[in-house]
Order: C-alpha cells, then structure tokens, then sequence
C-alpha cells in the first residue's frame, strides 16, 4: 500500500495533535502554519514542516497540494483564512479536506467553499479526527475513557466464513467484540459459532494503544 500524504494547516493544539497522530502512523505530512515558533515545534515529528501565509496564494500554490490524499485545515481565530485555505485546496484537486470550525455558521461557510467534513474541536478530538483520516476500515471511533475506545471496523477478508469462536480475536487482537452491524442491522447479542457474512462490520472494545497495531493489520 502507497503511504499516505496529508497537509495540516494551522498548528494550535488542535492541529498538531493530528499533525503528530499522521505522522506517527507513518503518514508523510506536510505542516504549516504562519508562526514559526509552531512550526518549529512539530518539525522532528512531520515530513516536512513551513512556515507559511495561507493568503499567499503564490506561495500555497507552490507546496504541491494536488498531491495529497488530504488537507485538514485547523486554523484558529480567522475564518478568512480558512476560507481561502479551504477554497485553495478545493481548486487543487485535493480529494478531501476536513476544516476546524467555531460554530455551525462557520460550518455552513465552509462547506459552501469546499470543505468534505468540518469538526467543531470541542466535541472531537484530534487524535479521533487522525484516527479516522487513517483507515476507511474505521468507520466509527467512540473514547471511553483516555485508554479505552469502542470503535466499528470492517471485517477483514480472511475472517469471512469464520466465527468469534474459530478467530479467537481477543487473544489475537487484544479486542473484545461487542456487536456485529449487517446489513444496517446492529446486533450486539453475538452467538460465538455463527460465521460472518461479507461486507458485515465489527463493533469493538480495545485499548488505545493497540488501535495502530489493529489498523496496521487491514494495510498489510
């Protein structure tokens, strides 16, 4: 599998912490923001780390944009600068950009100039936020506790036609299934000899620091 480049514009918390989570799953990312002290901050995490004026265009248009699998724009305090860093990203070609709002008129704004996805940070994390960018076998990701997650992952192949008994994923795995959805149909009463049906996802309980391990099994 091709790694994975993404651009993390704004460096405040928010956008560093997803920054960080890219590139520790072995994502090529590219940071910037327009205080150098942030970019110094994150520059021996990320790939590659500028300081940068997002109204520049000239310059934007410059840092390779229409290469990436994905922008998050995470800018704190200037919708203006969102707003252009989202529309300079949107006539890039980049496939999906995510961008940092305050409320849901910023939302709206956003969205109308080419944002895929917005997050308000206060009710998700930037390490959800990453782990989601990271895998589109997770398809949902919920935080328990700072140590525990449920998450909804798409049944690999080689578990087709076999059941929890036979996969034994919690020695395995570390995890512990709590539901299976099918056909848009949660079932969370499992009989451990029934075998699974393609196309059907897993609910899990797990521990944060296997998720990377979990995720890096779908890669391979």
């Amino acid at each position: 599998m091709n790694k994975k480049s993404y651009a993390v514009i704004g460096l405040g918390k928010f956008g560093e912490s997803i920054a960080i989570e890219l590139a520790k799953a072995g994502a090529d990312v590219l940071a910037l923001d327009n205080d150098a002290e942030k970019v110094h901050e994150v520059a021996s995490y990320v790939t590659r780390s500028m300081q940068v004026d997002v109204c520049d265009v000239e310059t934007m248009n410059t840092l390779g944009l229409s290469n990436m699998d994905g922008v998050i724009v995470a800018i704190t305090g200037n919708l203006n600068a969102s707003v252009m860093a989202t529309i300079l990203c949107k006539e890039a070609g980049v496939p999906y950009i995510i961008a940092k709002v305050g409320d849901n008129i910023q939302a709206t704004i956003l969205k109308k100039v080419g944002a895929d996805r917005v997050i308000i940070p206060e009710k998700e994390s930037g390490i959800r936020v990453a782990q989601t960018i990271l895998s589109t076998n997770l398809k949902e990701f919920i935080e328990l506790s700072d140590k525990v997650n449920i998450i909804e992952v798409n049944i690999r192949p080689e578990w087709i036609g076999k059941s929890l008994k036979e996969l034994n994923l919690r020695q395995k795995y570390n995890i512990n299934v709590i539901g299976v959805r099918e056909t848009n149909e949660l079932k969370m009463n499992i009989n451990p000899d029934k075998k699974f049906e393609n196309n059907c996802t897993l609910i899990v309980v797990i521990n944060k620091e296997d998720i990377p391990k979990l995720m890096k099994k779908y890669k391979s």
